[in-house]
This record gives C-alpha cells, structure tokens and sequence, in this order.
C-alpha cells in the first residue's frame, strides 16, 4: 500500500486515550486516514479524525468498514470499570458483544489487512501461585470467573479464532500492563489518587506500568509494523506496591484483605474508587511479565520504566496527610475490626 494511502479505524475514541491515539495516527503521513468511532462523540479536540457516531455491537460497523474502505482496525474499547459503562452487564456487552460484532464486520471485509487489539496483563490474573514473570505462551493459575478480566480472557479468545479464520490478516494482540499518566481514569489511577491509601496488611504486590505516551507509541508502531502475535508490553522493571505508595506521600493504612475489599465497596458507592475483587487480588499479590518478545519480535522498547511511569504520574499529584485521615476514619465506621488498623496508619 502507497505510503499515505491507509486507512485506520479506531474504536473507543469518546475515552481520552482512545481520543488522543487517534488523533496522534491522524498527524502521521504515513496514514491517509482515520475514521474514529464510538456511541457518544469524544470530548475535546479530535484533530483530522473522521468521527462516526456507531455502536460496534451492532452490525452497521460492518457498513462503516465496507463504506470507508478501511484497511486497518484499532480495537481499543475494551472497558475495565463497570460504572464508567453504566454497569456490569453493560460493560460485558460492550465488551464482549462490541468485539464480536467488530470481529463478523472485520470477517466479512476483503479490504481489511491489519488488526491490532489492546488488550490487556489483567488477563494472566493475580494469585499466590504465580510463577515470577508470566510470557506470552502461559495461562493464568486460576481462571477469571467474572468481571474484566473474564471479558478480557473471552475477547483473546474471539480475536484467536478470527486470525485463524482470517490467516490474510496480520493481527496483534498487545497485552499492556497498567496505563499509568494525568489523564488515565482507571481502578488503580483512581485507587493511587485517594487521599488515604488503604492496603492489604502483610502483602507487597508487584507492580508494572505503562506510561500513556508510551501506550499511544506502542499501537503506532504497530500499526506501521509487519509484526503479527501476541505480545506483553510494559516498562522496565518492577515496582513494589510499598515503594510506589511512598513516592506518592500520600498516609497509608494497612488492613485485612477482607477489610479493603469491603472498604472498596463504600469507595466504590462514593465514586471514589472502583474495587472488584480482581483489583483486591492484584493490590495483595499484583503481577510481573515478561517483556522479551516485546523488545525482540515486535521492535519495541517503552521511553518510561515502569518506575519513570510511575514517578510522573505521582508528580501530578498533591501530597496528602494530616486531616485527610479522618476520612479514612469516616468510611471506615461501619467495618468491623478497623479503628485498631486506621489508628496505625503508616505514613508511606
């Protein structure tokens, strides 16, 4: 294809990361253009990208694909937070159904050539049985039963069988670890930017991150890229949960994991912070990954370690303390057991 003759569809573009990487593709002259698409318009500035108002569970994405001659597809709109869906079983619908529908319009489209899909580390799961670093080729050591991570696990699956159905087609499939920067909303942005930080008393996850600007690099290379499979990406390095709350300077108070999980329900019922019990499985053990496929096969290597991620994004942020603790004190009324664990807060 003529350098510039591309086109990309992107979907998931109402979300700012979404927005932002296909506005980034749009600026590129490698690519001729970019049809953005989602059920509600983004906000803000969306540059040259064509903006199309459609619903990927619906078949008319196939009419989009087939009318704008779409070559390659970004499937970005894999949602890990039911209330920004309007639910859990919205979110699975959205999830599952949009990527199947996506999938079938795909299928059917003799123009299409190149598919890439953020996925996602949540995938490998979180346990007391994981092995140190997880590569590509391993399962996780106990299946998701449900939420985000069920979607993500039946969405890899879907994506499997269109390759095998579609062998034209060069697909890749990016397992990110967590997207870390200002303008990430998410369970575990949202948990970092409470004012007091409840955790897992006894336990120190690891932690990797992704910086946004490395995320929107990672989807262009891969789309400019020949390289098709399945690939791990993350910045360099491990962070524990521990070193990662110091450098927020924000009060800590370790807790009983039954504990948080029922403080995550008043966080969650406050808007302030989403907790399921994959996001509680992952603040005790968290996850490590291997990234050598990522720096070899796929040609890729994040400007950010996981620590230079993080640090940035804690730089953001406002230092909390003092007074902040009351509300910590003020959640935690109803849970049994607690006042003896917030009267010991650590300040990290």
């Amino acid at each position: 294809m003529a350098n510039g003759d591309r086109v990309v569809l992107v979907t998931g573009v109402s979300r700012d990361l979404g927005r932002h990487f296909a506005r980034s593709l749009a600026a590129d002259p490698s690519v001729g253009r970019v049809i953005g698409v989602d059920v509600v318009p983004p906000r803000g500035d969306v540059g040259d990208v064509s903006f199309v108002r459609a619903d990927i569970r619906n078949p008319v994405i196939a009419k989009v694909i087939a009318k704008e001659r779409v070559d390659t597809v970004v499937h970005m709109s894999v949602i890990a937070t039911p209330g920004s869906a309007g639910g859990r079983n919205t979110m699975k619908e959205l999830n599952v159904i949009g990527t199947m529908q996506l999938l079938a319009a795909c299928q059917k489209a003799p123009t299409v050539q190149s598919l890439v899909v953020k996925s996602t580390t949540t995938v490998y799961g979180a346990s007391n049985r994981d092995p140190a670093m997880f590569t590509e080729d391993m399962q996780p050591r106990r299946a998701p039963g449900s939420g985000y991570a069920k979607d993500v696990a039946e969405i890899e699956g879907y994506v499997r069988g269109f390759a095998r159905r579609r062998p034209d087609v060069r697909v890749a499939m990016l397992r990110c670890a967590n997207v870390i920067g200002t303008r990430v909303v998410s369970p575990l942005t949202s948990y970092f930017r409470l004012p007091v930080i409840p955790r897992v008393f006894g336990y120190d996850a690891r932690l990797q991150f992704l910086h946004e600007q490395d995320l929107v690099a990672v989807l262009k290379h891969a789309v400019a890229s020949e390289v098709h499979g399945t690939f791990n990406v993350a910045g360099e390095g491990i962070l524990m949960l521990s070193q990662a709350l110091r450098r927020l300077q924000r009060p800590t108070v370790p807790m009983p994991g039954f504990a948080v999980g029922q403080m995550g329900s008043i966080l969650r019922s406050a808007r302030m912070a989403d907790f399921s019990p994959e996001q509680l499985s992952f603040l005790t053990y968290g996850r490590g990954v291997d990234t050598t496929r990522m720096r070899v096969e796929l040609g890729f290597t994040p400007s950010m370690t996981t620590a230079e991620a993080f640090s940035e994004f804690a730089s953001s942020l406002t230092p909390t303390g003092g007074h902040t603790q009351r509300l910590i004190g003020a959640l935690a009324d109803g849970l049994p057991s607690t006042p003896s664990y917030t009267s010991g807060a650590l300040h990290g």
